[in-house]
């Protein structure tokens, strides 16, 4: 007999294993899909709080989000738990360029499954992990054609930033990243992410250097003065920082930059590429083409994570290219996947056949200018409207600056710990009234960021800016206690 003696508190007991070990392994009290599936809007707050982020459901909460539970979604909309359809201008933050369960990309992820091909093949090379490649490589312009699959955007920058680095070489260790930037949450970026809510107390790579977004001058600075400087890495239009843009001739003389000093320039278009401002890269309006740069989100056509770096052979040949190197960032188990590799193929002929990236442009522009038309009819409320595409950022004026003359003396003292706050209150009325999501920006609180699926049309974009007129009409009090009263419902 196995004797096992109460341990001290706080101390995990050490068992005889094979004594207590049962003849069959029970089965968890698990929740099965069906389940899962008629779950109401209750259990799944318990579920929330208990395992995944208790600290978000506060935010949840403060929005009105937590009430909603979708049910299905297609094209530009999600449905709820009671039918309402919501018009999505949030778009999962740029990931759903084809909208909600395109259907031809629904047909070829169910013939990939039906056909029963092969999902995971890491001993094996991939006729669609190929095909994926040669087609990214086809849709990028100039010498960028060596491509990296990965699952998302943290992982493609971290493969194009991991790259440059080791093609620009030791002598030049140092890399460069923009104020007010977002290149992920992983480690090895968190270093090039100017977020201090993001670093936290993380202890991340000493050899990153921060400078003025859009300031070309100061890249001529640092490039002139310090020859350790040996990649660049920025956001061709700033997501977290509030849809911010450079002049054209910024990036046509950073590219001279780079080449004159020999900097890698790595061009992050996670979420502002995949044709969401009208080209297929943001980068492309300039005539520019960087060294190296990063997909994700709607690479994955809405229904797989999908990301990729895509670098010019001969940085790529000069880091990865010979036998001995070759396996240093080799593919993940999870980067060439059979059907996000499919997934991701035929999204991107949808993108073409559909004329998707002719649409962000054209239907983008049609969108800024019934928000610049907004902005004049309400000054006081509407500091900026700004984007590319379906890429734009709508800013509001600090709170203070919104309300009546005689309010705004006591309140501009609290504008710092009020920012966000008029973008929460609109984006919480927008759902709760009008049936409309949107989303918000990581750095400038005061921006709403409005990313609606490549497939949105004028229709669309009138019955968003309708709503939002009518919300603004109210007044600012009016928002103000139509927000109070949904918080004690």
């Amino acid at each position: 007999m196995t004797v096992i003696a109460k341990p001290e508190p706080g101390v995990r007991a050490l068992v005889d294993a094979p004594a207590l070990l049962p003849a069959t392994i029970a089965k968890p009290d698990l929740i099965s899909v069906e389940q899962a599936k008629a779950m109401d809007v209750a259990r799944i707050t318990d579920l929330f709080k208990a395992h995944l982020n208790p600290g978000q459901l506060h935010f949840m909460k403060l929005l009105g989000f937590h009430k909603v539970k979708i049910e299905r979604a297609e094209g530009m909309f999600y449905i709820d738990q009671n039918g309402r359809e919501i018009l999505d201008f949030f778009g999962g933050f740029g990931s759903l360029a084809f909208g909600h369960n395109h259907p031809r990309i629904l047909e070829a992820r169910k013939k990939f499954q039906e056909e029963k091909r092969q999902e995971i093949a890491i001993a094996f090379m991939s006729q669609y992990a190929a095909a994926l490649a040669h087609n990214i490589a086809k849709c990028s312009p100039g010498d960028l054609d060596m491509v990296f699959l990965g699952s998302s955007g943290s992982e493609a920058m971290e493969a194009a930033v991991k790259l440059a680095e080791r093609a620009a070489g030791p002598k030049r260790p140092k890399v460069v990243y923009a104020e007010n930037s977002f290149h992920g949450k992983t480690k090895g970026v968190l270093a090039i992410t100017d977020g201090q809510l993001y670093r936290a107390e993380f202890r991340v790579a000493d050899n990153a250097v921060r400078i003025p977004f859009a300031d070309i001058d100061a890249v001529e600075r640092l490039f002139k003065s310090d020859p350790a400087i040996g990649v660049i890495v920025l956001e061709t239009i700033q997501g977290g920082g509030g849809i911010i843009q450079a002049e054209a001739q910024y990036w046509r003389k950073l590219r001279a930059l780079c080449d004159q000093h020999g900097v890698l320039w790595v061009a992050d278009e996670v979420q502002c590429g995949y044709g969401r401002s009208g080209r297929f890269y943001a980068f492309e309006h300039y005539g520019v083409v960087p060294d190296v740069t990063a997909l994700a989100k709607s690479l994955g056509g809405g229904k797989a994570a999908v990301g990729a770096m895509i670098a010019r052979r001969d940085v790529y040949m000069k880091a990865y290219g010979t036998p001995k190197t070759a396996m240093i960032h080799a593919m993940a188990t999870f980067g060439g996947m059979g059907e996000a590799c499919i997934t991701a193929i035929e999204a991107l002929n949808v993108l073409y056949d559909e004329g998707l990236i002719d649409n962000a442009a054209s239907t983008g522009e049609y969108l800024l200018q019934r928000l610049r038309t907004l902005k004049e009819k309400y000054p006081k409320i509407i500091k900026d409207v700004r984007g590319k595409g379906f890429m734009v950022g709508l800013e509001f004026h600090d709170f203070s600056q919104t309300l009546p003359m005689v309010l705004r003396p006591v309140v501009s003292v609290l504008d710092d710990k009020l920012k966000g706050s008029l973008s929460g209150f609109v984006g919480a009325l927008l759902l709760r009234d009008y049936d409309v999501l949107v989303a918000f920006t990581e750095y400038n609180r005061n921006v709403i960021r409005l990313e609606p699926p490549l497939i949105c049309q004028r229709e669309h974009v009138d019955r968003f800016v309708d709503a939002f007129d009518s919300l603004l009409s109210r007044g600012i009090v009016a928002i103000v206690k139509d927000f109070v009263k949904s918080q004690v419902r």
